[in-house]
C-alpha cells in the first residue's frame, strides 16, 4: 500500500519580500525621527550604570571589614564620624594630586567624616617607591608622621631616590637611614600587597577611587560633587 504526506507549500520569496518592505518602514521611521537612536542609547547606559552601581555596592559590602577595619591603614578626618570616606590613591597619580586638596577642605569644613588611606601603587617603580615609604615612616613612627608624609609625596614631583627621600625625612627630623630599610620589611610589603588583592576584589583599576560608606565612586569628584555625596549618603 502506498502513503499519502502531505506537504504544505513554503513562500520563501513572500517571506523575504515582507522582511525587506518591515526592514523598509523601519529604517524610513528611524530616519525621520532620529532622536529615538539617542533616546535607546541613553537608556542602555542608564540600564549598565544602574547595573554598576548595584554591582559596586555588593563589591563594598562584600569586603566591608577590610575597607574599615583592616587594622594597617591610616585612619584620620574625625575617626568618630558618623561616615566614613576610603581613598585608594597612587603618588604618581595627578588626579590624586587634584583631589588631595579637596579631599583635605571637605574634612576640614565637615568635621564629621572618618578618613582612611589605602595606598595603590600602580603607576610604576616611583609610586611603589613612594608609598613604602610613606607605609615604612608609619609603621615607625605612627599615623600623625605617616599623614606628614603622606601630605609631602602628594606635592612631590621628583624622583624618588634615596637622597630625594632622606632629605623628606630629615625636613621632619626623622632619621632617614631606619625609614629607608624599613622600606623593604614584611610588613611593610604586606600592608601594599594586602591593598592591591582588596582593590583587586573590588575591581579597582584606576586611581583614586573613593568609598562613600556603600557609595563606590570611580575617578576624581570635585569638592562640590563630595559634598553632595556626602550629603545622599547621610539622608
Amino acid at each position: 500500500p502506498t502513503r499519502t504526506v502531505e506537504t504544505r507549500a513554503l513562500d520563501p520569496a513572500g517571506t523575504i519580500i515582507e522582511k525587506v518592505t518591515l526592514h523598509a518602514e523601519i529604517r524610513a521611521y528611524i530616519l525621520e525621527n532620529p532622536d529615538i537612536v539617542f533616546e535607546a542609547a541613553a537608556k542602555v547606559r542608564e540600564r549598565e550604570a544602574e547595573e554598576e552601581s548595584k554591582r559596586d555596592i555588593d563589591l563594598v559590602k562584600e569586603n566591608w571589614d577590610e575597607l574599615q577595619y583592616d587594622g594597617r591603614s591610616y585612619v584620620g578626618g574625625n575617626p568618630e564620624g558618623d561616615i566614613t570616606l576610603v581613598e585608594f590613591l597612587d603618588y604618581r597619580c595627578s588626579y590624586c594630586r587634584k583631589a588631595h586638596e579637596d579631599v583635605e577642605a571637605l574634612l576640614a569644613e565637615d568635621g564629621n567624616i572618618r578618613f582612611i588611606i589605602k595606598e595603590f601603587p600602580i603607576l610604576g617603580d616611583a609610586s611603589m617607591i613612594m608609598a613604602q615609604f610613606a607605609v615604612a615612616a608609619k609603621k615607625l613612627h605612627g599615623p600623625d608622621v605617616y599623614k606628614l608624609i603622606h601630605d609631602t609625596l602628594m606635592f612631590f614631583s621628583g624622583e624618588p631616590t634615596p637622597k630625594a627621600l632622606a632629605e623628606i625625612a630629615t625636613a621632619f627630623g626623622l632619621e632617614p637611614t631606619e625609614i629607608i630599610e624599613e622600606m623593604m620589611s614584611d610588613a611593610v610589603m604586606a600592608e601594599i600587597e594586602s591593598n592591591r588583592a582588596l582593590g583587586e576584589k573590588m575591581q579597582i583599576s584606576g586611581t583614586p577611587t573613593f568609598i562613600f560608606d556603600e557609595t563606590m565612586l570611580r575617578g576624581y569628584l570635585p569638592l562640590d560633587a563630595m559634598r553632595e555625596v556626602a550629603k545622599d549618603v547621610r539622608e
